[in-house]
């Protein structure tokens, strides 16, 4: 591909309405997918509608320039890499036409997400039914390009079979839409003087023959194998009434789906809906001490009428124990199991899914292969699918440069051979010393098989492509698919000739170059593919750099392992309504820019490219982490629990070393010294605040945007508030110490005295510490030495203090919690910290503990009713639990309380007063936390645990929200 000179980029920037990028970072952020692979793009398009995809392809036929077509890019094979113009079409086109009730069917532009769409349908009793792991963030016209079809397929079939018309742009940039067309609609296009007629007769013309169609059905994967995308689906084509005497219409979607965007340019996709699924549901999860016995009792267990068959090995089941998200997901499993096979039935009645679960469990302990078998109902199941989706994603938890690589983790095979092909594929890794990762999908016949290899070095390099061919010739031994539903892409592109035979190949090419005769769109993939061991993320055999830091990353081996943790796989792109934090910036401005894996990706490009001193220090590092919250949901649920804050902080520090401290990041950093100034006289700075001249002089000088309030100081410390009361209390049940945080202690000093009157009344010693700080507005704002001086300080503190007897509490979760994180990755005594940590509690926790011990109960407060919602701070839904909140508030028996499902509230300490941050502040509480507030009657108590959260909701909502303690502290008797 020829270098074009920026001017050329510039014009066809100044003829589109949307956007088109060319900076460093932005290419950088979309070199890669979730792949192994990186090419730097020429540009990033993200265009606004069909006529800047017209601009594109005119620019693209002009100068010789590619196409890459990309949604959420979560694609595993290399299909969403060129050096070409990749095109985001998932900010833009992102719409439900149309839902057709009558027929079923419903139109949709490509980027509208898989589970999005679902919940769109929910209330017409539909669903599209082919589901993957990614469902929450992947995009129909992702789905279209890979031929997708997930945990589902075994009812609902794949994603080829839902297509029923695609709306495209061919690459003479004419507008077609390809459907279902009869014998005689067919010969008319035949007679068309156009591009779309030329690609009729040239699909006609290589077709018809019977011995073509001999040859196909004899190379290409057994028709019984429902997931087979090897190449273009010529086999899919030849069963139609226009070539065979199949009854079946001729539809040239089966085609394009499955073509990873390599033919035409798809702006609309009809869909073919189901009914919804029967509403009784179980879910058997057979524990196997091998995974050998695992495959041999999928066959049999398959003749029941499962809705889904899906294993995991005991590879990634160690793995969820080390996420926090995933932990809670798997409470069902039993022991040390090699395997475990999830085996979900559904039923329209509860005594027609007791028959069919009896009759299961028969089957199971007939062949008896599985040592035990629980079964999972509701949100049990809920829970065992979400641990399964996570995967892909916890494969990038496995520490150091080995990691599970994608490359023959989709072959396919016929439902009667799994378990010989298991059985030769487990001597072939024996051959090469590997023990591979097993899991997915088994009743469909795929299991994404992944070996271990450090791709950074050249040996392994070479394993990687020797292991893929091996695992080719095996697969074609039992005419199998090589590509079962993640594509060909560029891992397994040039293995198609091989496996479909040169005769089909030659076929391919043919159809490839009537579509696409100058190759715009998505070169490199099916057609001349791009060879398998190139292009890869990092160079080989190279001297990695040692980078030194503040905070300890020595658990993931340093930072930028910690910044390699990131696959790809874009959980950080799920939006709002499927709940969880991650990623807020993203669902405010939804720009790849502003994920997780964008943040992560970027560290770890200049990180290993870069070649300054200070190799963080970089523009484009400051942009990508500007709008990151710090709200820590990276750390919980991205599978791969990559600290996106961490990483956030690190880079804070080193780059204003390079570039000094702005003043409001100064001011911001040591507010507490300003605070504890000002508390002398609370009563004067609070009026001199509220005055219009010193609050705009202010807000100007600090960069606070101007329809931010201040937050006003306690009439009086805790301090000195203490000092007046008496908490004395004989015999008490436990003695605590009480952290006084530095934002309790100088603006909601009432809090820490209703902890200690409240736990006073519930039989509690309180020992207050309120001269100490915790660090958190160092940490936010990168002054890393001093907040490292603050851990070692309160480390020293507690140290011979807290123990098995004494616990530590803390009321403002960003402060309390920094005892269990970053003080441990800060602080110089490692065990000290670790033990401070262990003992460390928020209030809520300390309270939930002690009525599950017995020691407080519902009677000790009011019957009065009283509805409540609940918003949790985020670090303590990344660090803790909001359980504990809803359990204390709960507690007196008449107390009605819902969580607020918000994610982040949108303020993030001092991130919502810069002026430049205000408006995506409140996008971000606008999401979910402000309606739902907004809802509530008048006479609902609104909760929330974080002193920025509820500054947030006044400022947003005009609603005064409480914290539990408060809450509680009021309903004592």
């Amino acid at each position: 591909m020829p270098k074009l000179v920026d001017t050329e980029y510039f014009k066809l920037k100044s003829k589109l309405k949307g956007e088109l990028l060319t900076d460093d970072l932005i290419k950088n952020l979309y070199a890669t997918d979730a792949s192994v692979y990186r090419i730097l793009p020429a540009a990033v398009a993200v265009p606004k509608d069909k006529d800047d995809l017209k601009e594109l392809i005119r620019f693209a036929n002009e100068n010789n320039v590619s196409l890459i077509p990309r949604t959420a890019g979560t694609s595993l094979a290399g299909q969403v890499v060129g050096n070409g113009i990749v095109v985001d079409v998932s900010k833009h086109f992102n719409k439900v036409l149309d839902v057709n009730e009558t027929e079923k069917t419903v139109t949709v532009q490509p980027g509208v997400v898989r589970d999005e769409l679902n919940n769109y349908l929910k209330p017409f009793g539909l669903f599209f039914g082919p589901n993957t792991s990614t469902s929450n963030r992947c995009m129909i016209g992702g789905m279209v390009g890979n031929n997708s079809s997930g945990t589902t397929s075994i009812q609902y079939g794949v994603t080829r079979d839902k297509v029923v018309s695609l709306k495209t742009l061919l690459s003479d940039g004419s507008e077609v839409e390809f459907s279902k067309v009869s014998k005689a609609q067919f010969q008319e296009k035949l007679k068309l003087k156009t591009l779309e007629g030329d690609i009729y007769r040239t699909i006609y013309d290589a077709l018809k023959s019977e011995a073509v169609q001999k040859q196909i059905k004899d190379n290409f994967p057994k028709s019984e194998i429902h997931r087979r995308n090897t190449g273009y689906a010529i086999d899919a084509l030849i069963d139609s009434e226009v070539l065979s005497d199949s009854r079946t219409e001729f539809n040239m979607c089966k085609l394009l789906t499955g073509s990873e965007g390599t033919l035409a340019f798809t702006t609309e996709i009809t869909l073919q809906l189901d009914e919804l699924p029967p509403s009784e549901n179980a879910m058997v999860a057979l524990h196997f001490d091998s995974v050998s016995k695992c495959m041999k009792s999928v066959e049999a267990l398959m003749k029941h009428n499962l809705h889904t068959c899906e294993m995991m090995d005991n590879t990634i089941l160690n793995l969820t124990k080390h996420n926090k998200q995933q932990q809670q997901n798997r409470t069902f499993i039993q022991g040390e199991p090699k395997a475990i096979l999830m085996c979900e039935l559904k039923a329209a009645t509860k005594n027609a899914l007791g028959i069919a679960l009896h009759e299961f469990i028969a089957s199971d302990e007939k062949l008896g292969l599985s040592y035990t078998s629980p079964v999972l109902v509701g949100r049990e199941i809920d829970k065992a699918l979400e641990l399964r989706k996570a995967g892909l994603g916890l494969l990038g938890n496995m520490i150091g440069d080995k990691k599970a690589v994608a490359c023959i983790e989709d072959t396919a095979v016929a439902l009667s051979d799994l378990e010989n092909y298991i059985s030769e594929f487990t001597e072939l890794m024996n051959s090469y010393n590997q023990s591979p990762v097993y899991y997915a999908h088994a009743g469909a016949g795929e299991l994404h098989l992944r070996p271990i290899l450090d791709l950074k070095q050249s040996e392994d390099v070479e394993l990687f492509r020797k292991i893929t061919t091996d695992v080719a010739r095996l697969v074609k031994k039992y005419n199998g698919s090589m590509s079962g539903e993640h594509g060909d892409g560029i891992v397994r592109g040039e293995f198609i000739p091989f496996m479909i035979g040169d005769a089909n190949y030659q076929i391919l090419k043919r159809i490839k170059s009537v579509f696409d005769p100058n190759a715009i769109f998505n070169p490199g993939k099916i057609v001349d593919a791009l060879p398998m061991d190139k292009n890869l993320r990092y160079e080989t055999d190279r001297q990695e750099p040692d980078i030194e830091t503040v905070l300890d990353f020595s658990s993931s081996q340093g930072i930028l392992r910690e910044a390699e943790k990131c696959n790809g796989s874009g959980d950080c792109r799920k939006l709002p309504e499927f709940g969880g934090t991650m990623c807020p910036s993203y669902r405010a401005t939804r720009n790849e820019k502003d994920t997780t894996r964008a943040r992560a990706n970027a560290l770890r490009e200049y990180l290993t490219n870069s070649e300054k001193a200070n190799k963080f220090n970089h523009n484009e590092l400051k942009e990508v982490f500007d709008l990151c919250l710090s709200c820590k949901a990276c750390a919980s649920e991205c599978p791969s629990s990559v600290d996106v804050a961490s990483l956030k902080a690190e880079f804070q520090y080193h780059y204003q070393k390079a570039n000094g401290f702005k003043f409001k990041d100064r001011f911001f950093a040591n507010s507490t010294k300003y605070n504890k100034i000002a508390s002398r006289a609370p009563g004067f700075f609070n009026a001199l605040f509220q005055t219009k001249f010193v609050a705009g002089f202010m807000k100007i000088a600090l960069g606070i945007h101007p329809k931010r309030s201040f937050p006003e100081l306690s009439k009086s410390s805790f301090s000195k508030q203490v000092k007046r009361l008496s908490f004395l209390v004989r015999n008490p049940k436990k003695e605590v110490y009480l952290f006084v945080d530095e934002f309790t202690n100088f603006l909601e000093s009432s809090l820490a005295i209703d902890v200690k009157y409240l736990l006073a009344n519930l039989g509690y010693n309180v020992h207050y510490v309120s001269e100490l700080e915790s660090g958190r507005s160092f940490l936010s704002k990168g002054f890393l030495e001093e907040a490292k001086a603050i851990a070692n300080k309160n480390v020293n503190y507690f140290k011979s203090i807290i123990n098995d007897n004494f616990c530590l509490i803390g009321i403002e979760p960003s402060a309390i919690l920094t005892f269990k994180d970053e003080y441990l990755r800060l602080a110089d005594d490692k065990d000290a910290a670790k033990s401070i940590a262990k003992h460390t509690y928020l209030i809520e926790e300390f309270i939930q503990q002690e009525i599950e011990l017995g020691n407080i109960k519902p009677e000790q407060f009011t019957t009065e009713f009283k509805q409540i919602k609940f918003h949790g701070h985020c670090h303590q839904k990344a660090l803790a639990n909001q359980r504990s909140s809803f359990d204390v508030l709960n507690l007196p028996k008449n107390y009605k309380v819902t969580i607020i499902p918000s994610g982040c509230c949108g303020m993030a300490g001092s991130f919502g007063y810069e002026k430049e941050k205000y408006d995506i502040s409140m996008q971000i509480g606008e999401q979910t936390l402000f309606p739902a507030i907004r809802k509530a009657s008048d006479d609902t108590i609104i909760a929330a645990n974080g002193t920025s959260c509820r500054h947030q909701i006044k400022d947003g909502t005009g609603r005064t929200a409480k914290h539990p303690i408060t809450i509680l502290k009021e309903a004592l008797i």
